[in-house]
This record gives C-alpha cells, sequence and structure tokens, in this order.
C-alpha cells in the first residue's frame, strides 16, 4: 500500500518574487517579471528580454563554512536559498533531517554561467587563470551537493536532468523514494540560471524563443494566444518539502497539499520538437489521473490545470490536443493556465516553480491568470483564465511540463485534508 505524501514546505526564488508569498502575489495580479536583461551584455543580440531574478542578497546563502556564495554558481545559490526558505516555512530543525532525509533536485543546463566565464577565461587569458573551483562551481548536482551541506542532508541526494522536464522528474523521484521507507523527508525541486550570451543566442538561433518585444518585454510571453512566436527565458530556484503523512501527523507540520499522482512518456519523435498528435503527453496525463484515482468527468470540473504553456507555436497546440484527447467532451470544463506569460520558463525549475502555483491556487481558491491573452487561436480553444486570476475552490491540481528530448511528466495535486 503506496503511503500518502504531503507538501509541508515551500521556497521561492523567481523574477517575480524571491519568497513564497511575494511570488504568489505576483501571480495573482498578472505582474509580469519579463524586462531587459541587466546581468549580460546582450545590446548585440537578436534577443534582449528575460525573466531575471533581482534584489538576492548572495550573503543570505552562506550558511556555514563550506556553503559560501563565492563557492557557488548563480543556479546553486537561488537553490540554496529556497531550500533555506521551505526548511523554515516547514519548521523543520537540523536534527529532523540527516539520515531521516533525502535531497534530490532538477536542473537542466546547471553551471552554465560558470561554463561560459571560464571558457573565456581559458581562451584569454590561458589555463593558469582558470578557477579551481571550474568543476565543483558547474556540475550539475552543485545544487544538491550544497543544499546537503547546509542543512545536514545524509540520505541519498542526486541531481535529475530532463531539459524542462528535470524538477517534475525530480519530485516524482522524491515521491518514490518517500514510498521505499528509508527517508520520511525529501527536499526536492529544481534551479536554473541560463541567462547567459551563450544559452540566449542559442535558444534565438534555434528559433525557440520570441524576438519581437525587444521593447515591451512584459507582453512577450503570450501562451496559446494566436499572435505567439516564442518562449521567454528565465531563472529562479523551487524547493518543496515533500515528507509522507506519518512524519507530518508526528510533528504537526501544516501540510499544504497531497501528491496523489504522477505519469511520464517520452515522444520519440524529435529531439526539441513536440509532437502535436499529443500521443505521448496524452499517455503521461492518463498515467497521473489513473494514479490518483479520480474519475475524469469529476476532475475536469474540480480542477486546475498548470499548462507547460511556453508560449511557442507547436507546444500550446500539443498540450492543448493533449488535454482534449484525455478528457474529450469534458475538456471544456477544464479551468487552465501558464504562469510562464508571468514569469518566463525557468527550465529545469519549471515544473517545481509551477506546482508551487498549484499548491497556492488549492489553498487559497484563486486560479492564476494566462496573461497576454489576447487574440484566441482557433486551434487553441479551450479556457486558459485569459488575463486576471478567477476565484474558485477547486479540490485538485494538475501540473504539465513537457521537454526538450520528448520527455512528458504530469504531476497530480489534492487540496490537504
Amino acid at each position: 500500500m503506496r503511503k500518502r505524501v504531503f507538501i509541508t514546505g515551500i521556497g521561492v526564488v523567481s523574477p517575480v518574487g524571491n519568497n513564497k508569498e511575494e511570488f504568489w502575489t505576483a501571480i495573482e495580479q498578472g505582474r509580469s517579471g519579463l524586462a531587459r536583461v541587466k546581468e549580460v551584455d546582450v545590446s548585440d543580440m537578436e534577443v534582449q528580454i528575460g525573466g531575471e531574478v533581482k534584489g538576492i542578497d548572495p550573503k543570505e546563502a552562506n550558511i556555514n563554512e563550506n556553503v559560501n556564495s563565492r563557492k557557488m554558481d548563480r543556479s546553486t545559490m537561488f537553490a540554496v536559498l529556497a531550500a533555506k526558505e521551505a526548511i523554515a516555512d516547514a519548521k523543520l530543525a537540523r536534527s529532523d533531517l540527516g539520515d531521516n532525509s533525502a535531497v534530490i533536485m532538477g536542473t537542466g543546463l546547471a553551471g552554465l554561467k560558470t561554463l561560459q566565464e571560464q571558457t573565456e577565461i581559458l581562451l584569454n587569458k590561458g589555463p593558469q587563470r582558470v578557477s579551481p573551483f571550474t568543476i565543483p562551481l558547474l556540475m550539475p548536482n552543485a545544487p544538491v551537493g550544497n543544499v546537503s551541506l547546509a542543512f545536514g542532508i545524509t540520505g541519498t541526494g542526486y541531481n535529475v536532468a530532463s531539459a524542462c522536464s528535470s524538477s517534475g522528474h525530480a519530485l516524482i523521484d522524491a515521491y518514490e523514494t518517500l514510498q521505499e521507507g528509508e527517508v520520511e523527508i525529501v527536499v526536492s525541486g529544481g534551479a536554473e540560471a541560463t541567462i547567459t550570451r551563450l544559452a540566449i543566442a542559442s535558444f534565438g538561433n534555434m528559433k525557440a524563443t520570441t524576438k519581437k518585444f525587444n521593447d515591451d518585454p512584459t507582453k512577450a510571453s503570450r501562451p496559446f494566444d494566436l499572435n505567439r512566436d516564442g518562449f521567454v527565458m528565465s531563472e529562479g530556484a523551487c524547493v518543496l518539502i515533500m515528507e509522507t503523512e506519518e512524519s507530518a501527523k508526528r510533528r504537526g507540520a501544516r501540510r499544504y497539499a497531497e501528491m496523489i499522482g504522477f505519469g511520464a512518456s517520452m515522444d520519440c519523435h524529435h529531439i526539441v520538437q513536440p509532437d502535436v498528435t499529443a500521443k505521448q503527453g496524452i499517455k503521461a496525463i492518463n498515467r497521473a489521473i489513473s494514479m490518483a484515482g479520480v474519475d475524469k468527468a469529476k476532475l475536469a470540473g474540480d480542477c486546475y490545470v498548470s499548462a507547460h504553456g511556453t508560449s511557442t507555436k507547436y507546444n500550446d497546440l500539443m498540450e492543448t490536443n493533449a488535454l482534449k484527447g484525455v478528457f474529450g467532451d469534458h475538456a471544456r470544463k477544464l479551468r487552465i493556465s501558464s504562469t510562464k506569460s508571468i514569469t518566463g520558463h525557468m527550465i529545469g525549475a519549471a515544473a517545481a516553480v509551477e506546482t508551487a502555483a498549484c499548491i497556492m491556487a488549492l489553498r487559497d481558491g484563486i486560479l492564476p491568470p494566462t496573461i497576454n491573452y489576447e487574440t484566441p487561436d482557433p486551434e487553441c480553444d479551450l479556457d486558459y483564465i485569459p488575463n486576471e486570476a478567477r476565484k474558485a475552490t477547486v479540490r485538485y491540481a494538475l501540473n504539465n511540463t513537457f521537454g526538450f528530448g520528448g520527455h512528458n511528466v504530469c504531476l497530480a495535486f489534492a487540496k490537504a485534508e
């Protein structure tokens, strides 16, 4: 018999707020965090906008002698800060962690900032000037290692990399780790900091990111709108404390939501382009619903769907087709939105950040809007909660994530009871 697993703590670092409540207020208000990029020089580039984290004090990530912001890539610093908030939010003491806890994170391109900086040093100044910290800074498991060192987590720990689905897969692994019974608490989520010249140029040249809104960045991300033409790259982190029911009860912990199902599949179609027939996306969503054990007709009328909703032509069409394929005529009852319209696309951190939005929506009975929805697309014709948040008490939430490589992930949550 499977153990019940609850979310008991949330930590967020994002372009719209550096804690969970600031983040959620911006989501509720539909206040975009997208702007012209300032951290790197983009003056000679076609794409000049992104969702940068602002107002961070790196000293807040200086936890002990081993965990210091000077020895971290930007993505790792975000992970440590989000974990710090989540652990405090869950009211976990260091004695609650140790061997009783694990850390499983997801990143798509962790350490990209360090890789670019140190490569430039190698080419321009020579090998003797390359930092000895380069490898521990850029390695994909650096967020995991630093979170473990910061908070005394000695159970299993590793990083998951599946592009935009990374933190979705991490949350699945966290759930399964709790089922195995070796630990009762998993610190999980994702972190990303890919706003670099290399990534901006690469995504732009492959025509994945929009180039039309350099002078009006807040309008750039427009999921499901007829005139969408690409995503906007962002950075940030979200850490969630996942805990068995027994542990949460014993500690008297607040339970935000219960994870009740998940599904995953591979398109086997193209390395970056989604299959618009959505046959494997349908499979992933169906698996999550089957595991949750909720009738589809009932679920459709009592559910918020957090769409992957990247604002690209093919992704948004594929996701619409997937939801229609799963729910049939009941898809018209679904209330769907993409918070990427507000935050931009946080790549490997996306699934975790959007899980936080799902949980807060269940908590407060407010469903996030899809902003910049101006011209309906005849092929994307469901209810995408256009432009303004909607008050609605729902019991369930589905969180879809689809990644380069053909990864499909759907996570199912229920309001804590």
